[in-house]
């Protein structure tokens, strides 16, 4: 019998889940959560929260409204460990060794350092203005986050692959120094996860100020929707599917049978209006039921939190021993 898979998934605590989250990330990893041959760890990461987040308010309700969202809709708790980063201790520890193995000259060349680099010279800054040691060290956190349960797949996306390569790196040159401890992880990346285009017609982001909360009231759900940018085809005149942002919004809650029907109604000339009427009732009918878990989870906070403690602990039977083992590898050890 081949051992189990051990994943491993991240969720930074800045923000309100959206439509585009649930589709791309949430709704594959939950299923992934259900596969006996996985080992599967999420966690709640607070700690990176705070590298791009500096509102206390704001990362407390992230934590809670992430967390209550996950486990309406269905995450496994029983078969997966679910946590928060910040009630690990042996994580900033581990962030610590690793950090003493780590070389300045491969957090130099990270990304989002670079890019921040880049946008002070080009205003005429000091090329580290404003620039924290938090965005500096960050992939060694994510490296500590991923080797303290030596997981040995990470799903990411493509924006996130060099911090993959770089806690391999940083594996690598401890294991050198100190002994084989760590496995090396590999980056999943999945070519199929829909990336949902937002109101706009680009993609659905934070960022851009386009997104459809996730949990919005059905009144409020049916009002962004038809928000979502059409052109200014009439009804009768044949549409193509692959050109509406509705569609593909459709598409990625929508059954294969779903699909072919309305991409029929497209060549038949359907309205947008009733386009986004039917996109509605699909995206309604699917979270109509999570929607209530959620609102509850969200009104108990202790429930949530009771569910978080019992994952630290399942996640601190694991990196406990481990932190032990690391200490003896790097010499802090006890006199007699």
């Amino acid at each position: 019998m081949t051992s189990k898979q051990r994943v491993l998934t991240g969720i930074t605590t800045t923000g309100t889940p959206h439509l585009g989250n649930y589709v791309g990330a949430i709704k594959p990893a939950i299923a992934a959560s259900r596969d006996e041959d996985i080992d599967s760890f999420y966690f709640l990461a607070d700690y990176h929260a705070l590298v791009k987040c500096e509102d206390p308010e704001r990362v407390q309700r992230s934590t809670l409204e992430i967390a209550a969202t996950w486990l309406a809709l269905g995450l496994d708790t029983e078969r997966s460990v679910f946590y928060r980063q910040s009630d690990v201790p042996e994580i900033p520890e581990l962030t610590w060794l690793l950090t003493c193995s780590t070389a300045k000259g491969l957090m130099n060349r990270a990304h989002a350092y670079k890019a921040a680099v880049d946008a002070n010279t080009a205003s005429g800054e000091d090329p580290d203005y404003g620039i924290t040691m938090g965005l500096f060290c960050y992939p060694v956190l994510m490296a500590a986050d991923i080797l303290m349960f030596n997981a040995q797949r990470v799903p990411v996306g493509k924006d996130q692959i060099q911090h993959l390569e770089m806690a391999r790196d940083i594996a690598q040159r401890f294991n050198h120094r100190y002994g084989e401890h760590f496995v090396l992880p590999e980056a999943e990346t999945d070519e199929h996860v829909a990336t949902l285009p937002g109101t706009d017609g680009r993609k659905m982001s934070k960022s851009y100020d386009n997104t459809i909360p996730l949990w919005l009231p059905e009144k409020k759900l049916r009002k962004a929707i038809m928000k979502i940018k059409t052109n200014s085809q009439e009804p009768g005149e044949p549409k193509d599917p692959d050109e509406a942002s509705v569609y593909a919004v459709y598409a990625a809650f929508a059954s294969a049978e779903q699909r072919a029907s309305m991409r029929q109604a497209f060549a038949d000339g359907i309205a947008w209006g009733e386009v986004k009427q039917q996109l509605f009732e699909l995206i309604n009918a699917e979270l109509e039921g999570p929607r209530e878990r959620y609102e509850a989870l969200i009104n108990n906070p202790e429930r949530v939190e009771k569910e978080l403690a019992v994952g630290a602990e399942k996640a601190r039977a694991l990196s406990g021993p481990f932190i032990a083992e690391l200490r003896e590898a790097v010499g802090i050890r006890r006199l007699a």
